[in-house]
């Protein structure tokens, strides 16, 4: 009789542990799901936010063509205007006057460094910019010690590119800084939150060289239109990240 009793004991005393047990697994498989249906609804909305004020413009929009080395292009020969001795595009010569202007009130010491450069252009200067890293003279190697050819075209393009790869043959890219030292002007940050005003954004911005396949570069600047560059600038994209949003 006494056996019976434990026996029945135990049994009873297993089935209320199996019944906790499944009680903790259901609540968790719950939390669990019910938490990933709302990081699912979160995302969702975010999507929804972000193609909501999406701009009413497409891929093939002249103020956002793509040019990279992923994409390169042919020579464009844009009808050209001159902005305080450099070249642009002429359709926005006056922003460039405008941006540079606003720039100015920031630091007097602003001024344009360059701006539209054919593909043949830039083949020279490419060209001339992997001989001196060759030499050992030139801006990543200055050591006076030639490398070969290889690796000096790896330290040439992680500040100029390939032509047929460079923005500046658009005439929609102007490189504008304080000073003539790269990544070196304290006043950068400023200019590249008032850029928006005028249609421009900081094309390379950091931490998004897996996306352009270019490091930060505080003086480049792309023209893109007001209402693209206010969007692309909220949400935080470079050009390659915006136009997969839009058709073409």
């Amino acid at each position: 009789m006494k056996k019976r009793i434990t026996f029945s004991l135990i049994v009873l005393v297993l089935l209320i542990v199996g019944a906790l047990g499944f009680i903790l697994i259901t609540n968790n498989r719950s939390n669990s799901t019910n938490e990933s249906t709302k990081k699912t609804s979160i995302s969702s909305s975010k999507e929804v936010a972000k193609k909501k004020d999406l701009p009413d413009s497409k891929r093939s929009d002249w103020d956002l063509v793509l040019v990279s080395r992923a994409s390169p292009k042919p020579e464009m020969n844009p009808t050209l205007a001159t902005v305080n001795g450099i070249q642009v595009d002429q359709r926005i010569a006056p922003a460039v006057q405008q941006f540079l202007a606003a720039a100015q009130e920031i630091s007097p010491a602003e001024h344009l460094i360059s701006g539209y450069r054919s593909v043949s252009y830039q083949e020279g200067l490419y060209q001339s910019y992997v001989q001196a890293e060759m030499n050992g003279q030139g801006t990543v190697n200055s050591t006076g010690n030639p490398i070969s050819e290889e690796e000096a075209i790896k330290d040439v393009q992680t500040y100029s590119q390939p032509p047929g790869s460079s923005e500046h043959q658009t005439g929609l890219a102007i490189d504008m800084s304080n000073i003539d030292s790269l990544n070196e002007s304290q006043y950068a940050k400023q200019v590249a939150a008032i850029a928006p005003k005028y249609g421009f954004v900081l094309r390379f911005p950091d931490g998004k060289k897996a996306v352009t396949g270019i490091g930060y570069e505080d003086w480049h600047f792309r023209y893109v239109g007001l209402e693209n560059a206010k969007y692309m600038t909220e949400h935080q994209l470079t050009l390659e990240e915006y136009l997969k949003l839009l058709p073409a």
